[in-house]
């Protein structure tokens, strides 16, 4: 007994541990954004008001990248945190899934200073690149999550299908929406540019049934 307590013990530690190291990559992914957005420099002694709006004005594609960026990270995070708060266990597997998963996340603050830096040149290498990001940290949470919500792999409770379909679902439309605009993009730059600002109302909107299912099911096992 006191075997299978200690056992289950350092489970949860572990998993606690991975969790921590998950919330600082996100944590230092998120704070780097900010470092493309550069104070223009304009000489001191010349400077007018209408030289900072204009200096400005040539960096509202940075500010948009970065805004996008930001809430992307963070709304991986919350899913993230929601995915391991349904974990009560974890393999070798996962871990993995879990740094790939961290790796893509690292790879945003890049991916947003070159896709926002010639995003209105009109060519599409840092939009496929940006696109090719996104795609990677949607591909592996649609995984993870199905992968954790697997019965079969016992590691997590109180999952239910609904649940999965919803949040494994919306992990896919992330991508696919960033590969219409980058499809977009080759035609009509300056339409696609505004559909990375959209896609959070869209996926709210588009998913606003699943998830009613999903917290249906939820609440029917709760009172189970």
């Amino acid at each position: 007994m006191n075997d299978f307590l200690q056992n289950e013990n350092r489970k949860g530690f572990q998993l606690e541990r991975l969790v921590l190291f998950s919330d600082a990559v996100f944590a230092i992914a998120i704070t780097i954004l900010v470092i493309e957005l550069k104070i223009p420099d304009i000489p001191s002694n010349s400077v007018t008001d209408n030289d900072l709006l204009v200096a400005l004005a040539h960096l509202i594609p940075k500010f948009i990248g970065f805004l996008v960026s930001f809430l992307l990270i963070g709304q991986y995070w919350t899913v993230h945190h929601r995915l391991f708060g349904y974990a009560t266990n974890y393999n070798s597997r996962l871990v993995w899934l879990n740094i790939f998963f961290l790796l893509s996340v690292a790879l945003m603050p890049f991916s947003t200073g070159f896709y926002s830096e010639y995003v209105l040149s009109g060519v599409i290498t840092p939009v496929v690149f940006y696109t090719l990001n996104i795609a990677l940290i949607g591909l592996i949470n649609y995984y993870m999550w199905h992968y954790v919500g697997n019965p079969k792999n016992k590691l997590s409770e109180n999952m239910n299908a609904p649940l999965t379909r919803y949040f494994s679902t919306r992990a896919l439309s992330v991508p696919l929406f960033f590969i219409l605009f980058a499809f977009l993009y080759i035609w009509k730059p300056m339409i696609a540019f505004w559909i990375p600002p959209l896609i959070p109302l869209i996926i709210k909107f588009a998913f606003a049934n699943l998830k009613k299912k999903a917290i249906a099911a939820t609440q029917k096992m709760k009172k189970k």
